[in-house]
């Protein structure tokens, strides 16, 4: 051990008389210099040569070369959302055959809305599952704040007359307890938006359709507050507390509403939010910016990397995507402002309202997870949970703030589908809501082990969800039937997500 240290330390301090020995390119260029003499070209470091010391590969693709890549990737386990878009296919050209009605006009839009609630829970549900964590309780959560949302309009803004006097101090109680908690692990945006919730109930303030969605998604957050607090910091496995949530929010809701009530969303605004169009000049304007970003974005980020010389894909595989975005999005844009209406009275035409939501929502939690540190954080978590937290990550806050996503994406949900049907009843959230939106979730891609998956995962999930639903309703198939497929698909995902991770441990580095 001594004469260890001893070589250890002489060679320490030749390294401070002498600095540290070149590595890599300086090496080579060192041996340049002294045979050459000075090269006074190399004074300037270029950002190429920068790139190429640290033997950055800046050879662009071609098409051939892309495509064989993505091969390798799929025969390597990484099949990302495309069994769910191979499966969508199929399913669009199975249905379309079995059934006349399926691609009419009106079909296609009641698509679109009918769901759109269990894609937006799924879309919550994502970031959890990134973590290899699991909310059972999103669907009932969801319940709680549309049962809350509905009172609170019933009741003109007086939920002390609508929930009793101890429900509504044990309610507002729990605001507070939700406030605490989201400030000790410093998730600010939980500890604001339970605050909100907390005021709003506590001024009595007058019923508003605008105020009632605050509410709802204010509620939310205070949920996700406690759940992921006794998740992230108490440690008690997500599975245990959300089942245990599962139950009691269901408890909640039918407290709130009582046992055989209803509470009618007796509001345009409220009623128009799944069941509303936009109009002919908005639809194509929403096409216009979001097709118009879409490309944008696209194609300046891939100009961006070849000016720098990173390795992009070829223009070609670009252009053509973007190009099938547009002229799709055009397609679709094109048909829904179409007058779809049975009858010769009423006109309906225009995309529906929970389009741009979806979208927003969409563009909103790919952002936050592809550009954002805290994204990048929450995949690092996934990953490894050790790692991450040896790297100076706050794995306790990064796994509460998870769950204050979710419940807040799920009380997004339970608006949409509230809206949809005009009222809340005592079974709002359960039943299969939360099956389907974590099926949603895991057919589109996301894995159940956490670090991988995407939020569009859980829209192509739903669509898919949606498809098999309203396909086999066409075709008068009971509900035992529609249960069982869906059910095989779901298992079916699950299986491909396990395979794939098997390939990927199996194949070289």
């Amino acid at each position: 051990m001594s004469d260890t240290s001893a070589g250890t330390a002489t060679t320490g301090d030749k390294n401070d008389e002498r600095g540290p020995a070149p590595t890599g390119g300086e090496a080579g260029a060192t041996a340049k210099n002294t045979a050459k003499g000075p090269d006074r070209s190399t004074d300037k470091a270029t950002p190429s040569a920068a790139i190429a010391d640290f033997g950055i590969d800046t050879t662009s693709q071609t098409t051939g070369e892309a495509l064989r890549a993505y091969v390798a990737r799929v025969r390597g386990g990484e099949f990302g959302s495309l069994p769910a878009l191979l499966g969508l296919v199929v399913l669009l050209v199975v249905f379309s055959a079995l059934s006349d009605s399926f691609l009419t006009l009106g079909n296609i839009a009641n698509l679109l809305a009918q769901g759109t609630g269990t894609t937006i829970i799924a879309m919550g549900l994502v970031f959890v599952l990134l973590l290899g964590e699991i909310d059972l309780s999103a669907g009932t959560a969801s319940g709680v704040t549309a049962s809350v949302m509905a009172l609170h309009l019933v009741r003109n803004g007086n939920l002390l007359s609508g929930m009793g006097t101890t429900v509504f101090y044990l309610f507002a109680a729990a605001l507070v307890v939700a406030v605490v908690l989201a400030l000790l692990l410093r998730v600010w945006i939980g500890a604001g938006l339970s605050a909100v919730a907390l005021v709003i109930v506590l001024a009595g303030v007058p019923a508003n359709p605008w105020v009632e969605m605050l509410l709802a998604l204010c509620v939310g957050a205070a949920i996700g507050c406690i759940t992921g607090f006794l998740v992230a910091k108490v440690g008690i496995p997500s599975f245990v507390v959300t089942l245990a949530l599962f139950l009691a929010w269901g408890g909640v809701v039918l407290q709130f509403i009582g046992e055989g009530g209803t509470l009618g969303l007796r509001n345009d605004v409220l009623f128009a939010v799944a069941n509303g169009n936009l109009s002919t000049a908005a639809s194509w304007a929403l096409f216009v910016v979001a097709a118009g970003g879409y490309a944008a974005v696209v194609l300046t980020r891939h100009f961006s990397r070849l000016r720098k010389g990173l390795v992009a894909q070829p223009t070609t595989l670009v252009a053509v995507r973007v190009g099938a975005v547009v002229v799709l999005g055009a397609a679709a844009t094109y048909l829904l402002t179409l007058n779809r209406s049975v009858s010769n009275v009423v006109t309906i035409s225009g995309v529906p309202y929970v389009v741009p939501i979806v979208l927003v929502l969409l563009v909103i939690g790919t952002f936050v997870l592809d550009r954002t540190r805290y994204g990048r954080h929450i995949y690092a978590v996934g990953g490894n949970k050790e790692a991450a937290r040896r790297a100076g990550i706050n794995v306790t806050q990064i796994r509460m703030s998870v769950f204050v996503i979710c419940s807040s994406v799920a009380a997004l949900g339970a608006i949409v589908y509230s809206s949809k049907v005009g009222s809340v009843d005592p079974n709002a959230g359960g039943g299969n809501t939360l099956l389907f939106a974590v099926g949603a979730a895991v057919i589109g891609g996301t894995s159940l082990f956490g670090g991988k998956g995407r939020i569009r995962d859980a829209v192509i999930g739903g669509a898919v969800l949606a498809i098999i639903q309203n396909g086999l309703g066409l075709l008068k198939q009971p509900a035992a039937v529609v249960s069982i497929v869906t059910g095989l698909v779901l298992l079916l995902a699950a299986s491909v997500d396990a395979l794939s991770r098997r390939r990927a441990a199996a194949a070289p580095r």
